[in-house]
């Protein structure tokens, strides 16, 4: 990758997936813990939920009708979910609470492995992100596992994270570089790619009204469910660059006029200069670890200049991203982490800088 690709303005070096960043320290991130029967992540991600709750419905068919009727667990969604948990059905709303108070054990079991890590080890709250936390369904697994945790003498405080999460991993690209350089900016650009969707924002800073970014919200975004269809790395790229390109023109067409910053979230292990280490494998296509593949290069050269201005492309973890949203909500503690629940159980632990 060639050095513009990651300098700032005024020449000096501004790297990728640094852990010293304005406003947090990164103090680790995209740790991979593991039991006697695989990683601790793979009990409390999207799918884990959705197979407590499954393994709930087979046992309660034993006895008589499944409350949830004949709709496969799989195909059922979040606004469903809730809706049956908050709904006149008793039976229905007590199995999804089963789920959850199942999954609520299994997130408080992680947590603290978590809180044993050394670099964990000053954590007052911890953010949930990711799908699963914006939900109703969530909110209670997330209280009850705050429960359990305080239950065991564990003080921990935890919370869903403030944003909504598809918006949460592109408003947190913001906070990767200072607020200087944004200075005169109505917006940037923001790409967040997951191991089920990409989406690409435009994040309107709003600089003027809060300086700590706090006001800062997602004006157009679109997303792409690459899931469904399974490209090669070559076609995802070219697909994410034209959705670049599209809500950069809808930003300059609104006068906009966006800095030219793109922030990139993505899972995996980032090296300082934009390669991915390892934690790549559910990326669209597949070799997004090659050593030669560079995600913010490949983006760099595709769109050269965002207005009349050379681009400026930064990565960092996708979890570390989705926390950076959190920092103006965070400033009445030192340490802290984020999980993120969805593909997988990403994870970031902070702590602030006091001026």
């Amino acid at each position: 990758m060639s050095r513009s690709a990651n300098e700032k303005p005024d020449g000096a070096l501004l790297t990728h997936g640094a852990d010293d960043l304005p406003s947090v320290t990164v103090d680790d991130y995209n740790i991979g813990l593991r039991s006697s029967d695989g990683f601790l992540g793979d009990k409390a991600n999207k799918y884990a939920f959705q197979e407590k709750l499954d393994a709930w419905r087979r046992r309660v068919r034993k006895g008589g009708d499944d409350p949830l009727g004949k709709t496969p667990t799989g195909d059922l969604s979040k606004k469903q979910i809730d809706a049956l948990l908050k709904g006149d059905d008793k039976e229905a709303a007590a199995l999804i609470m089963g789920a959850a108070d199942d999954f609520a054990g299994e997130l408080a079991s992680i947590l603290a492995k978590f809180l044993q890590q050394k670099s964990w080890n000053n954590t007052e709250r911890v953010v949930i992100g990711g799908g699963f936390g914006g939900s109703a369904v969530g909110e209670l697994a997330i209280a009850r596992a705050m429960v359990l945790l305080k239950a065991k003498g564990i003080k921990i405080e935890l919370t869903p994270i403030a944003h909504h999460p598809d918006d949460a991993g592109l408003i947190g690209a913001a906070h990767l570089m200072p607020t200087w350089m944004l200075k005169g900016h109505k917006a940037m650009l923001a790409v967040d790619i997951g191991g089920t969707n990409v989406r690409v924002g435009t994040v309107e800073l709003r600089l003027k009204e809060e300086a700590d970014l706090s006001k800062a919200k997602v004006w157009k975004s679109d997303k792409w469910r690459h899931a469904d269809d399974k490209p090669n790395r070559t076609t995802a790229i070219e697909r994410l660059i034209s959705m670049i390109e599209e809500l950069i023109a809808k930003a300059d067409k609104a006068d906009l006029l966006p800095a030219p910053v793109i922030g990139v979230a993505c899972p995996g292990v980032i090296a300082a200069d934009g390669s991915i280490v390892r934690g790549g494998q559910n990326l669209p296509g597949g070799n997004w670890e090659s050593e030669h593949f560079n995600l913010p290069a490949a983006i760099k050269e595709a769109i050269p200049q965002i207005g009349e201005d050379e681009t400026f492309v930064i990565m960092h973890n996708d979890a570390v991203v989705q926390g950076l949203s959190q920092i103006p909500f965070m400033q009445d503690v030192s340490g802290w982490g984020v999980l993120t629940i969805g593909t997988g159980l990403g994870n970031a632990h902070f702590n602030n800088k006091r001026e």
